[in-house]
């Protein structure tokens, strides 16, 4: 049987044509394109929060939350996933509503300013009484958003940049109902117990 190359593995020829008919004929109904997008090839160790859509990363890694420049730095960017893990590996603390850093102990994502549009992210001391470091994820919608303003997401940004020989892009908040899904639908990989 002929095989056609997919992401993430083979389909077969006929199975590989049936599937972009039903793209084609989603399309032409006006569903959005953004839930065909590709995912991402993780490679990164749990745990670890990422995004769903690869969007343009070149080498397929996805889209991880991180801190800037090498190793620690108080500011947060949305960065290629690292194979190797380190400073991209986060997880969510259910519990406190905290993205906290796997590599940097006691450390928790922090609004830098009160919960707006186009605030950005910070990698602070985690602590009890932070508001800013609070964030509820909805499992269903894949987002992330601020506890002082539920209208808000957690975002990458829309332009990504070379990053040596990965790539970076912003992160901030910005209005749900306004921001494409490629851009705020977050997934989390935990480590296993």
């Amino acid at each position: 049987m002929k095989k056609i190359a997919a992401v993430g593995g083979y389909l077969s020829a006929t199975s590989g044509v049936k599937t972009l008919a039903c793209v084609a004929l989603l399309l032409l109904l006006g569903l959005p394109a953004a839930a065909y997008a590709a995912p991402p090839d993780l490679r990164t160790p749990a745990p670890v929060i990422y995004l769903a859509d690869n969007l343009d990363e070149q080498d397929g890694l996805g889209w991880c939350i991180d801190t800037r420049g090498r190793g620690f730095s108080d500011r947060l960017h949305a960065h290629s996933c690292k194979p190797r893990g380190g400073d991209v590996q986060f997880r969510y603390d259910e519990a406190a509503r905290r993205i906290a850093s796997a590599t940097f102990i006691g450390k928790c994502a922090a609004l830098l300013a009160p919960a707006a549009a186009g605030v950005t992210l910070g990698l602070l001391d985690c602590a009890k009484d932070a508001s800013g470091q609070v964030f509820d994820y909805d499992g269903a919608a894949m987002e992330f958003r601020p506890d002082g303003d539920k209208t808000l997401c957690l975002v990458a940004g829309a332009a990504s940049r070379s990053a040596g020989p990965y790539m970076s892009r912003g992160l901030g908040l910005a209005p749900c109902a306004s921001t494409g899904a490629k851009f705020k639908q977050w997934r989390i990989k935990k480590a296993r117990p």
